[in-house]
């Protein structure tokens, strides 16, 4: 264990080259065009550091990039490609390392990760029971990806979930299902000023139901139900005849999922006339932590033998692919990927001393599970 950290630190330069031309081919979501380009550079680097070809299985929402051994799979390793950040954002915030941080946009969350996926595989002496996948729409909803990832999660038998860490390095071993609602509130125009009487105000109607959507949180079985945004109206002169209110929505234990979703399909409106129409609902099923169980255990076991200490577990409320794999009661461990902060915002940044820490614990986890 002690060669193969000492390994992992002498391709911390090739890691940093990796990461920055991953970082540098922008890859938001729903852009297929730019998705396109950024699958075939992951294709190459798994290429060029394993010595056999990834396939590009196209999709709506770009290509996911699969990679098999080639033997009896074990262990399927999973991430995803796509970040939040919209083309142009590169401009703003060029890939850089400065005072032991990389920074960039997407680097955390998580090209770090899919970098320290590549490297650890080339460090296996036999990864013929390895598959990697990397998908396109993760960052919203995983709607092309699902299934895809569910069948490769069966085939391999357990799940390396290459998101970034919790803060400090702790891994993440239970996820909240989540989901997003809209809740579109329809009502009738007419001159505020004049005969605004004639009107139906979806704004106030909108008033009335936000309390009794947050009222639906439980924060004592870890259910949060938050609207987020809502838009309305046309004109400071003119009654709202339209409302749209976003919900956020999360629950840790499965149940939660029916008694959230029926409440929001049953909004009554309050004012004569107006109508209220719900979609979405908790897409992602919650990960419970007994599907992290043996495999943190094992990754606890690595991490000693390498010397790097105690590993942390953690439970958090964000979801990823790891939910569906760990609902599905697949061993699946989460947070594998890049030590650093900032997910989602400007100011990401992965500690580039913990690069190859992660990668020779990856590597460490994938030797034993592969015996």
């Amino acid at each position: 264990m002690t060669d193969l950290l000492a390994a992992a630190r002498d391709r911390l330069d090739a890691m940093l080259t990796d990461l920055g031309r991953l970082v540098e081919i922008e890859s938001p979501s729903r852009d297929a065009v730019a998705l396109t380009r950024s699958a075939h550079e992951v294709a190459a680097l798994l290429e060029r550091h394993t010595g056999r070809p990834a396939e590009l299985i196209d999709s709506e929402a770009g290509p996911h990039v699969l990679w098999r051994g080639g033997g009896e799979p074990r262990v399927l390793i999973l991430g995803h490609h796509d970040t939040v950040f919209p083309a142009g954002t590169l401009e703003q915030r060029p890939f850089r390392v400065l005072e032991g941080r990389a920074m960039g946009p997407g680097v955390y969350d998580m090209k770090a990760g899919i970098v320290q996926a590549v490297h650890a595989l080339a460090l296996v002496d036999d990864p013929s029971t390895v598959e990697i996948l990397f998908t396109s729409d993760e960052e919203v909803g995983s709607g092309t990806s699902r299934q895809l990832v569910e069948d490769r999660a069966r085939g391999c038998g357990a799940v390396l979930v290459l998101e970034p860490s919790a803060r400090g390095g702790a891994l993440k071993t239970a996820r909240k299902g989540t989901g997003t609602f809209e809740v579109v509130i329809t009502g009738r125009a007419a001159h505020a000023g004049l005969e605004p009487e004639r009107g139906v105000n979806a704004l106030v109607e909108a008033a009335h139901q936000i309390p009794v959507i947050a009222a639906l949180t439980r924060p004592e079985l870890g259910t949060t139900v938050t609207p987020t945004l809502a838009t309305a109206g046309i004109a400071d002169n003119v009654v709202p005849d339209r409302c749209v209110i976003t919900v956020d929505a999360r629950a840790a234990q499965a149940e939660e999922k029916e008694r959230v979703e029926t409440a929001m399909a049953g909004l009554v409106p309050v004012l004569d006339g107006a109508a209220i129409e719900v979609t979405g609902g908790l897409r992602r099923p919650p990960m419970p932590a007994s599907a992290s169980q043996e495999l943190m255990a094992l990754a606890r076991q690595v991490a000693t033998d390498l010397g790097l200490g105690t590993l942390e577990a953690v439970e958090v409320g964000g979801g990823s692919d790891g939910n569906f794999t760990g609902a599905l009661g697949i061993p699946t461990l989460d947070g594998l990927g890049a030590v650093g902060d900032g997910a989602h915002t400007p100011g990401e940044y992965v500690e580039v001393s913990t690069l190859p820490e992660r990668t020779a614990l990856i590597a460490g986890i994938i030797t034993q599970l592969s015996r």
